[in-house]
């Protein structure tokens, strides 16, 4: 995340070798706004870039264990923590009830950067590219802290952002946090509208055109490039398609135009774009020392796939209804650089290990040395860097997760500072570290830097309003303090959360899918919290989300009754208390299903259409009525009951003295 650090996967510019750069008959030169750095970089070719992969790999590696020896005592950083909401830039065209995706990203963010560039210690947001042409990445100017009444701060925060960007809008343009448009990769989804390319280009598609890919920041393209190179073909996504009465199989030509990769029965999509062209919802927390940061990734790890299930918000794609409610395959799909050789397909020759999962998945492996037991699938590594690591002071699960994420070759290199100082550089390092794309980010501090070791939770889809966001935002953040105060134990077999990682996509899985969960958390004897079988006869028990989230009485206590025994014995005022409650009922009555996630609330509404023809075909009419209406539910001019409830109304407020003002003083809404 931008606000902790100078190295996210937006910003990195890596490094310098001046025979390449002499062989180049020409670079595109770019300017990268990097938390006030100015730095220009090149990019590489793939075969550049593929020459260059073990250099990368082997200083990485020397980065790592310098830093690692330099910051392993470090202790004593206070909690931070922030949140990151990507946006899409809708337009409409009321006239012809038609809705696309507006390229106008690199019109936007120059502007919307220009109060960081002229105060950047006292900005209220920082603002980031994203993959699309019509994307933006919006977060708080500086973190938040360990104060109760920063939860509180969170949704106007959000507020301001969406606002802020809305200025800048043109006419039939909207700010909309969906997490994917439905018609990304329909004829002319785009405005200004461009016709796929299959034969030249970057994507290679038959649906997603070169255009719609972020044109101010090279690292975009040359990702979307060298995954196709390195993989030795286009990516293939294959989605299952949701079967209705008139459902139609194969579902369209796809199968013509890509014969044996396209499945008759599936949503078939061919490019990076379909994936990291979705919006999340991310969060950093900064722990007090290496050991805490290591704690909240393990203990984080399994709820990943029961907070993606609680967030489903994408069931449509390429304006077809499918038989899943999130993007996380896709996304996985969509930048798997696996070749046939790794991914199994054919006997290794030219690479040399047989990869499991996409380089944006699941994590492999806990951190902390008493969950080794836990890490019961096999964790591919390589051997001679784990060798290494161990050498430089590297403990053994720290050093077969480094170890694991360097089976990987990086796939975006620029060509400034390709030979750097190891001692107090960690580009080569980051290259690769921010290049796995996993549901937890292990996140050392950059070097001479006051931020200290942290995490980064990356499941949750984003949410339609501020309202949600900040509910998720909020609950998530309490967790872990209630995680390290009564030091609970959530951890069970990675196996366990992988299994739990592919339910949580299926359709309906907020409510019809069970879950693997830890049935005796350590959690304490208090007013309450149902009890739990001390001598249960297994160890895990499937359960509901609803069982997860509010409790089973004998089962599990629930983590939001969890939360609220840790804040019975806080000072709250009355303000973040009020708007603290509220979204913890929105997390609590979603999981039980008396309101729908984003999901649900789409596929009803697409399917009630007086248009919808039961064959799982989104059509233009149909998309723009589903936009519309969500833009009005995200406006609060139409109420949604069914997707939000009707009490959803916080106190947030953006000034903390005013918060702590009104203690006590009004009733909640």
């Amino acid at each position: 995340m931008n606000i902790f650090s100078t190295f996210s996967r937006k910003n990195l510019v890596f490094a310098n070798i001046k025979s390449l750069c002499k062989a180049r008959k020409c670079f595109q030169r770019i300017r990268v706004v990097n938390m006030g750095l100015l730095s220009e970089g090149s990019p590489l070719s793939w075969e550049e870039t593929k020459a260059l992969a073990e250099h990368v790999r082997q200083h990485g590696i020397e980065q790592f264990i310098n830093l690692y020896s330099k910051l392993r005592e470090r202790t004593g950083d206070v909690l931070k923590w922030g949140d990151e909401v990507e946006y899409i830039i809708v337009k409409f065209d009321d006239e012809n009830e038609r809705a696309t995706v507006s390229l106008r990203a690199d019109d936007l963010l120059p502007k919307l950067q220009e109060k960081e560039h002229a105060d950047p210690q006292n900005v209220k947001s920082l603002w980031r590219p994203e993959y699309g042409a019509y994307m933006i990445e919006g977060t708080p100017g500086k973190p938040y802290g360990g104060l109760l009444a920063h939860f509180n701060i969170v949704e106007a925060n959000m507020q301001y952002r969406r606002a802020e960007a809305s200025t800048l809008l043109n006419n039939g343009e909207v700010i909309m946090s969906i997490t994917n448009f439905p018609r990304l990769g329909c004829p002319n989804f785009t405005n200004p509208p461009f016709t796929p390319n299959p034969k030249t280009g970057v994507t290679l598609s038959h649906f997603f055109p070169d255009e719609a890919i972020f044109p101010g920041h090279p690292r975009f393209k040359t990702l979307t490039a060298n995954i196709r190179e390195r993989r030795g073909e286009k990516v293939a996504i294959n989605i299952p398609i949701f079967k209705d009465l008139n459902t139609k199989i194969p579902v369209d030509n796809s199968h013509d135009l890509e014969p044996g990769i396209a499945l008759p029965d599936c949503v078939y999509m061919d490019a990076m774009g379909f994936g990291m062209g979705c919006c999340c919802l991310q969060l950093t927390f900064q722990a007090c020392c290496i050991t805490e940061a290591r704690t909240l990734y393990d203990q984080l790890a399994p709820l990943c796939p029961i907070m993606l299930a609680l967030s489903a918000a994408s069931p449509i794609y390429r304006g077809y209804l499918t038989d899943v409610d999130c993007r996380w395959n896709v996304i996985s799909a969509s930048v798997d650089c696996r070749t046939r050789e790794e991914r199994g397909i054919e006997p290794l020759k030219t690479n040399k290990f047989r990869i499991q999962k996409s380089r944006y998945d699941s994590i492999d492996s806990y951190l902390s040395p008493d969950h080794e037991k836990y890490n019961d699938i096999p964790i591919v590594h390589d051997a001679a860097i784990y060798r290494r690591l161990r050498e430089g002071g590297i403990d053994h699960p720290l050093a077969l997760h480094v170890a694991h994420l360097f089976i990987r070759d990086t796939v975006s290199l620029f060509s400034e500072k390709v030979n750097q100082d190891d001692k107090n550089d960690t580009d080569h390092f980051e290259n690769i570290q921010s290049t796995n794309w996993q549901t937890m980010r292990f996140k050392p501090p950059p070097p001479n830097s006051s931020i200290g070791w942290r995490v980064e939770f990356r499941p949750c889809e984003a949410q339609l309003t501020d309202f949600e966001n900040a509910a998720y935002v909020c609950f998530v953040v309490l967790l872990t303090r209630v995680i390290l105060s009564y030091r609970l134990n959530f951890v069970m077999p990675i196996s366990k959360v992988d299994e739990n990682m592919q339910r949580a996509q299926r359709r309906g899985a907020c409510l019809s899918e069970r879950f693997w969960w830890r049935r005796d958390v350590g959690a304490p004897a208090a007013p309450g919290l149902t009890p739990q079988a001390p001598d249960a006869s297994d160890q895990y028990a499937e359960m509901s989300i609803d069982e997860i989230v509010n409790g089973k009485e004998g089962i599990f206590p629930g983590l939001i009754p969890l939360i609220e025994s840790y804040l019975s014995g806080m000072d709250v005022d009355a303000d973040t208390h009020c708007s603290v409650q509220q979204y913890l009922k929105l997390i609590q009555r979603r999981a039980h299903g008396d309101i729908a996630t984003m999901a649900a609330w789409m596929r009803h509404f697409v399917t009630s259409h007086p248009q919808y023809n039961k064959d799982s075909v989104v059509s233009e009419k149909i998309n723009y009525d589903l936009l519309k209406t969500a833009h009005g539910i995200q406006t609060g001019k139409i109420p949604a009951p069914s997707l939000l409830g009707t009490s959803n109304v916080s106190k947030t407020n953006e000034d903390i003295p005013k918060a702590f003002s009104k203690m006590m003083s009004k009733d909640c809404p």
